[in-house]
């Protein structure tokens, strides 16, 4: 019997050794550098001058979100519930984690041969074809800036709250299935934010949703606005921009887009090392901008970087 006991006991040590060593660390350091350097910021919001709280806070909720993508990809642990717990906290208030899970997913199916179709593609910046004409001027306006750098950054989050906002409060009318538990639980979420921003750190809503979370969507906007472009070939559609150290931490790695579309399963941290191999092939092919994004600025600040409809590209056989 007490044979019996100490094999079970050696096979349940055995799996937690393994479940150990599948944990990432480094992602699991970069989750605790996030939730402290948050949790600091924010405490110290009465402490700091304006100029410098809102930057700070602007970059941690981005980093928030590049852990999120992370997460959706099954780092740090192979435990997807667990993943989920890690970056479930609605942080930044306007997209609940599921759905962001979901979109991102739909994302990266297909193999890449939807990447900017309109239609299969829900991280797509295009508009379908035909259909800007019939907009108002203000809206071309718009549509048309929001293809430039400094567009992008600037009424790009309004844009892309609008039209996320506009579809999800369809959904929800329409009574499609789980989305009223999805925002039920995130509105939960929510007030537990609003309960640690607004009434232990005395920040105002209009200051956290102006000063930090928009920002932080413009420098989200800033990574992904050269990643994806419209091409007749799947392979062409997805580009690199190689940043310095602290960019690739702050994006962890997502910068190197060819590599995680590529790659989706490995962990930011071995990116680098993978793009290093693809990267004279990405550069012959033009699918890579160096110097990082003041390269990308110069290039794109004022000039578009894609059309405002989409090119009418698409795979057929995925239809």
């Amino acid at each position: 019997m007490f044979e019996g006991a100490g094999a079970g006991c050696q096979t349940a040590r055995r799996s937690l050794v393994s479940a150990v060593r599948a944990v990432e660390i480094p992602t699991v350091l970069v989750a605790i550098a996030v939730y402290s350097g948050y949790g600091i910021w924010t405490w110290f919001y009465r402490d700091l001058p304006v100029w410098l709280w809102a930057p700070l806070n602007a970059v941690w909720l981005t980093w928030y979100g590049s852990l999120q993508h992370e997460t959706i990809h099954n780092h740090p642990t192979r435990s997807r519930r667990v993943n989920g717990w890690l970056a479930c906290v609605p942080l930044s208030l306007w997209i609940p984690y599921p759905i962001y899970r979901i979109t991102h997913l739909h994302h990266h199916r297909h193999g890449g041969r939807r990447l900017t179709d309109v239609d299969g593609d829900p991280e797509s910046f295009y508009r379908a074809p035909g259909t800007v004409s019939a907009c108002g001027l203000l809206r071309r306006a718009l549509f048309a800036a929001n293809c430039t750098l400094a567009g992008r950054i600037t009424v790009g989050p309004a844009l892309t709250l609008y039209r996320f906002w506009r579809l999800e409060i369809g959904r929800v009318m329409a009574g499609e299935s789980g989305r009223r538990q999805i925002w039920a639980r995130h509105l939960v979420g929510i007030t537990l934010v609003f309960l640690w921003t607004n009434c232990v750190c005395h920040i105002p809503v209009a200051v956290y949703a102006m000063l930090a979370i928009y920002p932080s969507i413009s420098l989200s906007h800033l990574r992904s606005f050269a990643e994806h472009r419209a091409s007749p070939e799947p392979s062409l559609r997805t580009l690199s921009v190689e940043s310095n150290s602290l960019g690739g931490l702050l994006f962890l790695n997502n910068n190197l887009h060819i590599a995680h579309h590529t790659h989706p399963r490995l962990p930011w941290y071995q990116l680098p090392a993978i793009w290093r191999s693809m990267r004279a092939a990405a550069v012959h092919r033009e699918l890579v901008i160096d110097c990082g994004y003041l390269n990308m600025a110069i290039r794109y600040f004022w000039r578009p970087v894609i059309s405002v409809e989409h090119p009418g590209f698409a795979d057929e056989t995925d239809r």
